[in-house]
């Protein structure tokens, strides 16, 4: 049985590895220099591994056998082609590790709200439930007039019955829309979908386009022809989308069509992408103007995930203070009133 192997892991084997082999190791050794530090499972695997490469079985196969994380597969499949080991290395794992980190920042950040929501809620059920009824007919029995806040949560009371309905609803509509058509469809109209999720959708854009144009820059710098490098794409099996993606744009290419042509008709890339290729072209230096712009896309999604994780947080909490305090005043307002009738 295989062992699992986290992505933190995953990203750190890999980066090591590149620093190694940049050092000069051979990937042989690097991989046993590795395999010291590994736990006595992951030793084990690590040295089947070996005996995988001595066969001759390229890397990225071998990885993709201990359940690797399919991007950074990517990145090894590549950097086997145009021979940049250890740079791609390096760099994949360094974006995945930024990744890793993201998320679970996410996850942190949303968690304390996530608690106080759930409390917060059961707060909400029991006095939109017990206390606010008895309330309400003290005052219709008193002939009082309901507070402004007594009226809200009663509103959000009625409302919430509505929502709850309405996910249970939806779920198994849209997990039947996922597994029967979404799963379903080419992994190119997969993706157009996916970058017309708000907010998510121009983070993934930018992943996409960041992904494509760094897997190009190392191909072109290695001397590789746009349609040498396409077949590399479409031969790569473990990946669905690049193999799509490489032969859905050479069959265009044999039509006439210009190359950043076919690529700006490709919704889930950015636009700039398409005139950082004709500007390439037009200069010689396509590889590094690639390669520019691969990290630009990093950047950018690094400012904007952390302008969402900035922005998440202060909304989360807003939202629950407002709904707290309104339950207290919600209680205090009419025992108040109640006071001044006695």
């Amino acid at each position: 049985m295989r062992t699992r192997w986290a992505l933190k892991e995953q990203a750190r084997f890999l980066k090591r590895l590149g620093e190694l082999l940049a050092r000069g190791y051979p990937l042989s050794d690097a991989i046993e220099s590795i395999a010291l530090y590994l736990d006595l499972d992951k030793k084990q695997e690590i040295i089947g591994c070996l005996s995988e490469l001595k066969e001759g079985h390229p890397l990225h196969r071998v990885l993709a056998n201990l359940h690797f994380d399919r991007e950074l597969i990517n990145y090894v499949y590549f950097a086997e082609q145009h021979g940049g080991l250890s740079q791609a290395f390096i760099a994949g794992s360094n974006m995945m590790l930024k990744r890793d980190e993201d998320i679970r920042r996410i996850i942190k950040l949303v968690s304390y709200p996530g608690l106080l929501a759930v409390i917060t809620s059961i707060l909400f059920f029991f006095v939109d439930r017990v206390l606010l009824p008895k309330f309400s007919s003290l005052f219709i029995s008193m002939q009082l007039e309901q507070n402004t806040f007594s009226k809200i949560l009663y509103l959000i009371g009625d409302i919430f019955p509505v929502i709850f309905i309405a996910t249970l609803v939806s779920c198994p509509l849209f997990l039947s829309y996922y597994f029967f058509i979404f799963r379903r469809s080419s992994p190119l109209v997969q993706r157009a979908k996916l970058v017309k999720i708000p907010v998510a959708g121009k983070l993934l854009r930018l992943l996409y386009t960041h992904s494509f144009s760094i897997q190009l820059s190392y191909l072109f710098a290695g001397g590789i022809s746009v349609l040498d490098a396409l077949n590399l794409f479409e031969k790569n099996e473990r990946e669905p989308f690049s193999k799509q993606l490489g032969k859905e744009i050479k069959r265009k290419l044999l039509t006439g069509q210009d190359f950043e042509t076919i690529v700006e008709g490709f919704s889930f890339f950015e636009e700039e992408l398409a005139k950082i290729i004709k500007h390439g072209q037009e200069n010689g230096k396509i590889g590094q103007e690639l390669d520019f712009y691969s990290k630009y896309c990093l950047s950018q999604l690094e400012d904007r995930t952390e302008r969402l994780l900035r922005t998440l947080q202060p909304l989360l909490y807003s939202f629950i203070g407002i709904l707290v305090v309104m339950l207290y005043l919600a209680i205090l307002l009419p025992m108040f009133r109640l006071m001044e009738g006695f």
